[in-house]
């Protein structure tokens, strides 16, 4: 029963929402709703978002220190397979601003006591094992070009890359089988999260409503990914600090795309009252980071 309810959700039926045709003024007004939960909520955003520069600069430090540098970019690229889940924060922070709930950073570990937390998990899960098979698809996609050995330095593999027709093979073919790695992780995530902080509708019917979104809005859908992936590239470049600002704004605006997407429940759910919370001292420190422990 129990893994019958993280594919369908709590019901006795699957749910299957209504989708909406969106167009470019839904991505605009989505993107605009971000900026402003961002400028709302910045000191929340960027605490969730800071693991971004932190993960991408180590994955730097690795690939110089240890010899994996033809995985560096398969690996600073392929994190934003998995952004979708590390955005969850987010999400759950901009639902709560959108329905009047207090929005402090703690707020957003409410993730783990929703009731779809077993359907995120298992979304996330998959995420996770596309994230892995690109990186080794990745890998030996160079193996298959290059070889075995390993680069003996930063120049030489530079030049290896952007100078010679094995160079421009291992760009062509790795940036298209990336495209269709990212494809497939916007199909099944652009709205799926969203929407099982929303409702209880299970990992399954979640999966579907946004394969369903995609097929109903491919173009808008191709350009929201097309818009991401560009603001990604932007906040990469000053050593990934931008994306201390740009993800919590997509992270925001995603929520809002959703919103955009998925027709609201005729009938929605009484808004969770918020329980009496008791007064936290600094001599709990480090214990009020973890508001769910007892």
């Amino acid at each position: 029963m129990a893994y019958s309810n993280i594919l369908v959700g709590a019901g006795t039926r699957p749910a299957q929402p209504v989708i909406r045709r969106i167009g470019f003024a839904d991505l605009q007004e989505a993107l605009a709703k971000g900026i402003d939960d961002f400028y709302a909520m910045p000191t929340h955003a960027m605490f969730l978002c800071v693991i971004y520069p932190i993960a991408g600069l180590f994955l730097a430090r690795m690939a110089f220190g240890y010899s994996v540098l033809p995985l560096l970019y398969p690996l600073a690229s392929g994190f934003a397979l998995v952004g979708p889940v590390a955005a969850l924060g987010l999400y759950e922070l901009s639902r709560r601003r959108e329905a009047g709930l207090p929005t402090s950073a703690v707020r957003a570990f409410d993730v783990l006591q929703s009731s779809s937390i077993g359907a995120i998990t298992a979304l996330a899960l998959l995420l996770l094992t596309i994230f892995v098979i690109w990186v080794a698809l990745a890998n030996a996609i160079y193996i298959a070009t290059f070889g075995y050995a390993t680069p003996t330095s930063i120049e030489t593999f530079a030049g290896d890359v952007l100078t010679t027709r094995a160079g421009w093979t291992l760009i062509l073919v790795g940036n298209l089988v990336g495209l269709l790695f990212a494809v497939l992780v916007l199909t099944i995530s652009v709205v799926s999260f969203p929407l099982l902080l929303d409702r209880d509708v299970g990992a399954a019917v979640a999966l579907l409503t946004s394969i369903r979104a995609v097929a109903r809005n491919p173009f808008t859908m191709m350009l929201w990914g097309l818009i991401v992936a560009a603001l990604l590239v932007v906040g990469s470049l000053p050593l990934f600090l931008g994306l201390t600002i740009i993800v919590p704004i997509l992270g925001h605006a995603t929520w809002h795309l959703y919103r955009r997407v998925v027709e609201p429940q005729a009938a929605p759910p009484p808004t969770q009252q918020e329980g009496h919370r008791e007064r936290r001292y600094a001599a709990d420190f480090p214990a009020v980071l973890f508001p769910w422990a007892r």
